[in-house]
């Protein structure tokens, strides 16, 4: 078996173990999450998917396939350390990326396992983490901003994220909408020109499975593609093709060649 092959594996096989731990954990808060404020979805919709009451996850297809963020993330930082030795993408970026992956799965889970306020949080904290993941590293390839100055912005951006997310949760989606079209519009405009060798076709195909599942989330959020009760979840292709996307944009990043 490859090495490549075998990190797969491997990243499939601590998938598995991170889902029984997420559950071992909620089991022991749960599953009576009605003693938590709800999020703020359940104002309106949160997506078609019908909570089944008193259970350990209330939306069992939105919750377990938010583990392909896991996934990826895993992979991701395995495969970082299979170091392409002409590859400019720092395994710490990579890290950093695959780890926020995670959390963004780990958070989606906990989002719709328990449909609350805190679950919310930790869902949009992941959203924000790889939004500005994608800002940061597009002004810092653009700007030629140090890996390590790099990284203090980036965390100084993600407190702040943080605080308006704690200060201000119904801004939530805007905000992470308007921090990830910024990245994009820098990333395409003014970093990949100053990407040696960069296969500029990842970054489109994560932006088409983007399109793609984005189209797929708001019809099941209105209801326009909605079967309740049914395993099979556009909430669910939607994360899985927003892993997809993910996986996307860590091809990118790693094509970028060396100079000299």
């Amino acid at each position: 078996m490859s090495a490549g092959g075998g990190r797969v594996l491997a990243a499939a096989a601590l998938t598995v173990l991170m889902a029984v731990i997420t559950l071992a954990l909620l089991n022991l808060v749960g599953p009576d999450w009605s003693r938590f404020a709800p999020a703020n979805c359940t104002e309106t919709r949160c997506f078609c998917e019908m909570p089944q009451t008193g259970a350990l996850l209330l939306q069992p297809a939105n919750s377990i396939s938010s583990f392909g963020y896991v996934f990826a993330g895993l992979l991701m930082i395995l495969l970082a350390r299979l170091r392409d030795g002409r590859s400019a993408f720092p395994p710490l970026a990579a890290g950093v990326l695959g780890t926020s992956a995670i959390i963004v799965g780990i958070g989606s889970v906990l989002l719709h396992a328990t449909l609350t306020l805190w679950g919310q949080f930790f869902d949009v904290l992941g959203m924000y983490l790889i939004s500005g993941f994608f800002l940061v590293c597009a002004v810092a390839r653009w700007r030629k901003i140090p890996d390590r100055r790099a990284l203090v912005y980036y965390a100084v951006l993600c407190a702040v994220l943080v605080t308006i997310l704690y200060a201000l949760p119904e801004v939530r989606r805007w905000l992470f909408a308007v921090v990830l079209i910024a990245a994009i519009i820098l990333e395409l405009v003014f970093a990949r020109p100053r990407r040696p060798q960069v296969r500029t076709g990842y970054y489109i195909a994560g932006l088409i499975a983007n399109i793609v599942a984005f189209t797929i989330w708001n019809l099941d959020q209105r209801g326009q593609l909605c079967a309740p009760d049914s395993l099979l979840q556009g909430h669910a292709v939607w994360h899985l093709l927003g892993a997809v996307a993910l996986w996307f944009a860590f091809l990118y990043y790693r094509s970028e060649r060396e100079v000299g």
